[in-house]
């Protein structure tokens, strides 16, 4: 029972507090509503009295237009308290306007419009010129494979040589073993890897290197040193069009390459017109249109079957009627041990020579991963048709990146382009010393 009397006790508390805080809220602005002029025209119901005589107790009746009394009860049936979405929000009855809250900047006098003048054409063009101009640039650095990132492969065979050269102290045979049985599994070659150490002693004895970590960073630089040379621009001369040959063994990626770069020259801004000279591949010819349709160029091809060298003259001479800048030829797959098939692709050279053609590249496609059969490949290649360049695709997925070393040091052929994956942006320039980074970071 004293429990029941206590929590009684306890309600009727919290009941009187609860009514003195509500009690003691500051009301806020008094705002008036100005009430439609159907209520209380002549005040006779007490609501809207003009002067509040006409309302019972003629209190609260003191506006001047009839909207300020409201002292007596309103008529039969209707609500003193009229719908607010009848009303109009005034300004406070005290006729004081809302203080700007803090943090408001103050008004602004004595200042005109401070908008600047609008831009003329011109400019608005070179401005939008310049945006999308930089739009390009940062999604071509977002797509750009790097090096380091698709060379894992060929990374991870160097990673244990070096680690293994990196704990030692000293600098003895066993530490140049160990280099030259890394060089030669990573398809540098004997004969490459050979000129490499014998180098690189060369100039630990000059230099009187004998730490191991100064001997790999020498080893770094002469690689480097050893790529440099060599022009790896692709070759463009303004006025007649520009021949591309591809040439290479079945296989190698030459089709896929060609639509790649085409895509690449028309971002530079060139014409392109695609020849399908592989007329033996039955789904060559397909294959190539598809790339055409997909990057906006011409494609002109021939018969199944039928000569190559006319299909590549046709090219040439679209692309002298539509004043194209490239001629991008795809060549048969052909084994480099085919002698007949080998004559054939010399016949194809001399007739894209004819006017108004010009053969500006002949670029031989190897597959890294065949390592050092790609160097026979290159040579014998390069014998028939004088190769001017190498594109060397799926590096990503071969640990035998040396090739490039030995087809630049045996043969003196520049690797011009490498592919790094599978999709159009993967086919990127090569880069020597990003290259040789990738490989012993």
């Amino acid at each position: 029972m004293d429990l029941v009397i206590l929590f009684v006790a306890l309600l009727i508390l919290f009941a009187s507090l609860l009514g003195s805080a509500v009690g003691r809220r500051s009301p806020g602005p008094a705002w008036d509503f100005e009430a439609p002029a159907d209520h209380g025209k002549d005040g006779k119901d007490g609501k809207d009295g003009k002067d509040g005589k006409d309302g019972k107790d003629g209190k609260g009746g003191n506006d001047d237009d009839g909207t300020g009394g409201g002292g007596g009860p309103s008529a039969p049936g209707h609500d003193p308290a009229f719908d607010l979405e009848d009303a109009e929000l005034s300004q406070p009855s005290s006729g004081v306007g809302l203080a700007p809250r803090p943090g408001d900047a103050p008004p602004l006098e004595g200042i005109g419009d401070v908008s600047g003048p609008e831009p003329d054409d011109a400019t608005v063009a070179e401005i939008e010129e310049a945006l999308a101009h930089a739009v390009e640039v940062e999604q071509a650095e977002a797509v750009r494979p790097r090096f380091r990132d698709r060379l894992a492969k060929a990374r991870s065979l160097l990673a244990g040589y070096v680690t293994s050269v990196l704990s030692r102290t000293t600098i003895d045979s066993e530490t140049w073993d160990e280099l030259e049985e890394a060089l030669i599994r990573a398809d540098v070659g004997v004969k490459t890897t050979a000129l490499v150490l014998d180098e690189l002693r060369s100039e630990v004895t000059a230099k009187g290197i004998t730490e191991p970590e100064a001997l790999l960073a020498q080893l770094k630089g002469d690689l480097k040193a050893r790529l440099a040379s060599g022009e790896r621009g692709l070759c463009y001369e303004a006025g007649a069009p520009n021949v591309w040959l591809f040439v290479g063994v079945n296989g190698v990626g030459k089709t896929t390459t060609i639509g790649k770069l085409a895509k690449l020259q028309k971002a530079d801004g060139r014409s392109v017109v695609m020849a399908a000279g592989d007329t033996f591949r039955a789904a060559a010819a397909e294959q190539l249109g598809i790339w055409a349709d997909r990057v906006d160029a011409e494609l002109v091809r021939g018969t199944e079957g039928g000569d190559p060298s006319s299909v590549i003259f046709d090219a040439v001479q679209r692309a002298a009627a539509r004043r194209a800048d490239l001629v991008l030829a795809d060549t048969a797959g052909r084994l480099h041990t085919k002698v007949n098939l080998m004559e054939q692709l010399r016949k194809v050279r001399r007739v894209a020579e004819k006017p108004p053609g010009r053969v500006t590249e002949v670029l031989l496609v190897l597959d890294a991963t065949t390592g050092q059969n790609g160097l026979t490949q290159a040579q014998q290649f390069t014998d028939a048709v004088e190769v001017t360049g190498v594109v060397l695709t799926k590096l990503d997925g071969s640990a035998r990146g040396g090739i490039v070393l030995a087809i630049e040091t045996e043969l003196g052929i520049p690797v011009k382009l490498v592919g790094l994956g599978e999709t159009v942006d993967d086919l990127v320039p090569f880069d020597p010393d990003e290259f040789v980074e990738a490989l012993f970071s």
